[in-house]
C-alpha cells in the first residue's frame, strides 16, 4: 500500500510540475521572457520539432520565444513541413501549410549582384529563409540602424532602407528567421552558386 501511495503522489507532483511549467510559458507570452529565459529555451531545441537543421546567427530570440508561445501550432506544423518535405524535389511555387496563416515559397533562380539587391523587412509575417541547393549572401541590420527609402507598403507587407549591416554565409545547413525588426538584404551572388534553390516560409505575426 505504501508502494502505491508514493506511486500516486508521484504522478500528481508531475502532473503539477507540468501544468506550472505551461503556464509559465502562458504567462511569458505577456512579455516575461528575459534574455537568459528565452536563450534557454532556445537551446533547448524542443521548438524544433525534430528538424536537424540549424539556425543561422543572429537571432531575437526574446521576439521568436514569445512568436512561437502565442503560435505554436502553427511554428510545429512549419518545422514539421521542413522536417517531412524532400525540398530538393519540390518544385518552385508556393505551398499552404495553414493557408495564408503559413505558407512556403520555393524559387530556383538566379542570385543578384550586391547592387540589384536591396534592404526589407515585413510586418504582418516572419521570414524563415532557408538555402536548399547552393549558397547566397544574406545581410542583417536592426531597424533602428536603417533609414527608410521606400515607406512600408502595406499590401506587399514589405518596407525598403538604405543601412550597413552584417553579411553572412546562406548555406543549406541552417535557417535564417527575420522579425519585423529584422531588416535583411537575401539572394547576394556568391561566385560559382550563380543559381540558387531556397524557401521563404511566411509566418504571420501574432499581436
Amino acid at each position: 500500500m505504501k508502494t502505491v501511495f508514493i506511486y500516486k503522489n508521484l504522478i500528481l507532483l508531475i502532473m503539477l510540475s507540468t501544468i506550472a511549467a505551461a503556464s509559465t510559458a502562458q504567462d511569458k507570452t505577456a512579455g516575461q521572457w528575459t534574455d537568459n529565459t528565452a536563450a534557454k529555451w532556445f537551446r533547448n531545441g524542443e521548438w524544433k520539432n525534430g528538424l536537424k537543421l540549424n539556425v543561422n546567427q543572429p537571432i531575437d530570440k526574446i521576439t521568436f520565444a514569445v512568436q512561437y508561445h502565442k503560435n505554436k501550432a502553427e511554428w510545429d506544423k512549419m518545422f514539421a513541413f521542413l522536417r517531412d518535405s524532400d525540398l530538393v524535389a519540390l518544385k518552385p511555387g508556393r505551398y499552404d501549410i495553414d493557408g495564408d496563416n503559413v505558407y512556403a515559397l520555393i524559387t530556383e533562380a538566379p542570385s543578384k549582384t550586391f547592387e540589384q539587391s536591396g534592404w526589407e523587412s515585413h510586418r504582418k509575417y516572419i521570414d524563415l529563409q532557408y538555402v536548399i541547393v547552393g549558397k547566397e549572401k544574406i545581410g542583417v541590420v536592426n531597424l533602428s540602424q536603417a533609414t527608410v527609402t521606400k515607406p512600408y507598403d502595406e499590401a506587399k507587407d514589405y518596407a525598403n532602407y538604405s543601412a550597413d549591416g552584417k553579411f553572412y554565409t546562406a548555406t543549406p545547413d541552417a535557417f535564417f528567421l527575420f522579425f519585423p525588426n529584422d531588416v535583411h538584404r537575401p539572394n547576394i551572388l556568391i561566385k560559382g552558386y550563380e543559381v540558387v534553390k531556397k524557401v521563404v516560409i511566411k509566418i504571420r505575426l501574432v499581436d
